[in-house]
């Protein structure tokens, strides 16, 4: 085989590499850019019992439809949960620290209205990617507000904590 037809090969293949690369990136961001199905809040549209609502204009009972009682969280989800209304201190320095609802997957609200805190995940050697986002409700206090949302996938969904 010549030299020549050694670099025209390498280059095919060079040329074939790159589009598998690109096609593997379109693909992956493709993905990323579609909401997750299950998700309760997205920031277009959402589907409710097969139609489809604007997330702002998003009613009540939709909201309610993609909610999770209290004793059906994990277990560190739970404790978190009694921690923030016991007013008690947490071990990460962003546990209370403002959530900002970048995702809009949340109800719009004012900076500030918003707090995270940190749901640990056994095993884990970071905070993990779990959450609970507290509102501060109508009384503006998160520790008495009963307005709790519940990430597992750090903020790529919400479900609304039901206080019962």
């Amino acid at each position: 085989m010549s030299v020549k037809s050694l670099k025209l090969i390498i280059v095919l293949l060079a040329l074939a590499l790159l589009a598998a690369c690109f096609k593997i990136y379109s693909l992956n961001q493709a993905q990323n850019a579609q909401p997750p199905s299950n998700a309760p809040y997205t920031n277009s549209h959402a589907q409710v019992n097969g139609d489809t609502v604007s997330a702002t204009d998003a009613s009540k009972e939709a909201r309610d439809s993609a909610s999770i009682a209290v004793d059906s969280l994990p277990l560190e989800a739970q404790q978190v949960l009694k921690k923030i209304q016991n007013r008690e201190s947490f071990p990460y320095r962003q546990d209370g620290q403002v959530f900002g609802n970048r995702e809009r997957l949340l109800p719009n609200q004012p900076r500030g209205y918003y707090q995270e805190y940190t749901v640990p995940t056994l095993g884990a050697d970071n905070r993990g990617a779990r959450r609970i986002v507290a509102g501060q409700g109508k009384t503006g206090d998160v520790a008495s507000s009963g307005e709790y949302y519940y990430t597992a996938d750090h903020y790529r969904s919400f479900s609304r904590i039901r206080m019962e």
